[in-house]
């Protein structure tokens, strides 16, 4: 039934200041809430506990099936739709919702009636808090509006390199780069998540005077968004993307690599000097390059002869081997002709499908790459054929690292491109998560069920395709250090909770450098108490890019006696964590709560705990404060309130709510237990 909203005075009155206001009409329509005036539509409807999704349209219904990151079906949830008085309310459970005469969308906490979040107007006659300009061809570049609030916090919204953990004041492009990685959730102090359901190229500005959302091109406005603490958010945000699967055993410990094992003999010494010095490694990297063409998907066999002894000896030394693959196809691989025959490739709006230049085997110079368009099933099944009859079925390799998988576009112009999904402009974000989905689901179709794939970038609900994220081509300084915590942390609250660095950073860093090897000690430190822990690099002296090329040395023995020593201690002290690791994935698989965790998540009503940027929760009982700053012998840490906390070092204990300054020397990363939690921290 359709009500109109009338202009009765105090009950849902539109606003006179307006030259031509627009009172729209209401009504209820499979448990949603509708409003439609001037050719737009809004719909509210609950989508799981606690939690609505909202989409507006304008010059008709909203539409069904357009891309986004949520799941296909909503959980079921309880909710109650009221319209009368000129307003439309819709409650689920601890959030209610309301839409104005006008149209004007506010949320609010059911309990209380205390105010989230509301729309803003961007000006009293026009725009309104929604804004459409048209493109062409039914597209728009979309706005949407929100109100700032004077001590609000964001957090969220993927992994970047800013350093900042509240992103309150900051601009972002919603695109995917190396080291950016756009994931558009957004999660606030005053207690709601928000998730910018579309993958269209973009901007979120946090502003004094207001949020904003732009999509640079897209159909309609998409958003979800829950009310609770944050701890509750993530359990709600990851249900409607999708949970991680559990981590397998072996990738909760060490991973070896550099730029580049050049073949089979070199990496394979590297794997046996571990066992022989008896430290503790799990998985070994065969890096680029390990190919015939970019785009064969296949080892190299004059490299590379004998795989599956290879693949066989590692498996013997308790060795899990890692193979690269990247998203490129050269003009000199197999598939190329024939991909491009299919359709497989992303096309382009103007100019032939290649989308950058790269190095490859045989030629002196490069040669344009085009890459596949994981957002075309067949394209997909292609793609994995190939890595099931090259990998899978010869050697029973089962895990990879998916590089350069922004795609990393040379130049990065999203607009010129042409997916299967849909334009450039409109769903370019996406690519990382559903080159992720190509693996998962060959691995499940090939009966795999353990599935863990390293990606340099990602997109709201990656984690459901086991994807976990790397800091990308990062530097190797103090400075970089200090910015992956936020960087991390963030990521963690964005959904992805399998997460790691380069261990030292990607580029450059000489062993043999004093300076960089306490970077290097540092790092490694926060490295063994990351949820994932990688050491990799492109260590000096480096080599121009080609396939000839090879980085420094890049294991612990690289960096001389006593920052070997030291790493080694922190080896161990992994192995001796990782029940305790596997423990702290198993709750992100089944709750979706984060392995790396901000303070504010376990201790909310610390309002301190808001603000710190420089630790972190590892699980809910490992405080961990990592050592950032060159010769550094002490750190001062805050211990959240409403807990007790034991120096995992030395035994002494403090009561929380207060900052702590400790010993820090180099072979120490301060560590702090939470009431009385056990854990082997010393040997």
């Amino acid at each position: 039934m359709n009500q109109p909203a009338f202009n009765e005075p105090g009950l849902g009155a539109v606003s006179l200041a307006q030259s031509s206001p627009t009172v729209g009409t209401f009504r209820e329509r499979d448990g949603a809430l509708e409003w439609s005036g001037r050719q737009e539509t809004v719909r509210v409807e609950p989508w799981g506990p606690d939690a609505v999704r909202v989409r507006a349209r304008l010059g008709g219904p909203v539409l069904e099936g357009l891309p986004g990151a949520l799941l296909d079906e909503a959980p079921a949830t309880e909710a109650s739709v009221k319209i009368e008085d000129g307003r439309g309310q819709l409650t689920v459970g601890a959030l209610t919702v309301e839409v104005d005469a006008e149209g004007l969308v506010r949320f609010l906490r059911t309990d209380d009636s205390a105010e989230l979040l509301t729309e803003e107007r961007a000006h009293f006659w026009w725009p309104g808090p929604r804004l459409y300009t048209p493109v062409g061809n039914g597209h728009h570049r979309l706005e949407q509006r929100f109100a700032a609030y004077e001590g609000e916090k964001l957090y969220g919204l993927g992994q970047h390199q800013h350093g900042l953990l509240d992103q309150k004041g900051a601009v972002l492009d919603l695109v995917q780069r190396n080291a950016e990685v756009t994931i558009p959730v957004l999660t606030s102090s005053r207690g709601y998540t928000l998730l910018w359901n579309s993958p269209a190229i973009g901007r979120v500005e946090l502003a004094g005077n207001g949020t904003r959302w732009v999509a640079d091109s897209a159909r309609q406005i998409d958003y979800w968004i829950t009310a609770g603490q944050p701890a509750d958010a993530q359990r709600r945000y990851s249900a409607v993307t999708g949970r991680t699967p559990m981590l397998p055993e072996w990738a909760a410990g060490f991973w070896q690599c550099k730029l580049r094992y050049r073949t089979q003999d070199e990496l394979l010494g590297v794997a046996r000097e571990y066992k022989r010095r008896g430290l503790p490694i799990d998985a070994i990297v065969c890096d680029f390059f390990h190919w015939t063409h970019l785009g064969d998907w296949k080892f190299d066999p004059a490299e590379w002869p004998d795989p599956a002894a290879m693949r066989q000896e590692l498996e013997e030394l308790g060795i899990k081997l890692v193979v690269s693959v990247w998203p490129s196809v050269s003009p000199l691989s197999q598939n190329h002709q024939l991909m491009e025959q299919r359709g497989y490739f992303i096309g382009t709006q103007y100019g032939p499908m290649a989308h950058a230049d790269w190095p490859d085997k045989e030629v002196a110079s490069t040669v344009q790459v085009a890459f596949y368009d994981a957002t075309n099933p067949e394209a997909r099944d292609f793609l994995w054929s190939r890595i099931k009859e090259n990998y899978l079925d010869p050697y029973g390799i089962t895990a990879f690292w998916l590089d350069a998988c922004e795609p990393e576009l040379k130049p990065g112009f999203q607009e010129n491109l042409r997916y299967w999904a849909g334009p450039g402009l409109e769903v370019g974000n996406m690519y990382p998560s559903e080159n992720a989905r190509t693996f998962y689901e060959g691995m499940i179709a090939a009966g795999e069920t353990e599935i863990v794939t390293l990606n340099r970038s990602a997109w709201a609900g990656s984690q459901r395709y086991g994807a976990a994220l790397w800091s990308g081509d990062i530097g190797t300084d103090f400075a970089t250090l200090r910015r992956q915590i936020a960087a991390g942390l963030n990521t963690s609250l964005s959904g992805i909770p399998w997460w790691n660095t380069d261990i030292g950073g990607f580029h450059g860093g000489d062993p043999d450098d004093p300076a960089y090897r306490e970077v290097m000690i540092r790092w490694f430190q926060f490295g063994a108490l990351s949820p994932l822990m990688r050491l990799h690099g492109f260590r000096d002296p480096g080599m121009p890019l080609g396939p000839d090329m090879t980085g420094g040395p890049n294991e612990v023995w690289s960096y001389g006696e006593e920052a070997g020593t030291i790493m080694e201690k922190y080896l161990r002290l992994r192995e001796r964590l990782k029940p305790y690791v596997l423990d702290v994935m198993r709750a992100a698989h089944e709750e979706g709560l984060p392995v790396m965790r901000p303070l504010f998540l376990e201790f909310p009503d610390d309002q301190a705990t808001w603000s710190v940027a420089d630790s972190y929760l590892f699980g809910p009982d490992l405080l961990v404060a990592p050592v950032l700053t060159a010769g550094a012998s002490v750190r001062t840490a805050y211990l959240p309130a409403g807990a007790r906390w034991t120096d995992a070092w030395t035994g002494t204990s403090y009561e929380g709510g207060t900052n702590v300054t400790v010993d820090a020397p180099l072979d120490r990363i301060p560590l702090f237990l939470r009431d009385g939690a056990a854990l082997p921290i010393a040997e």
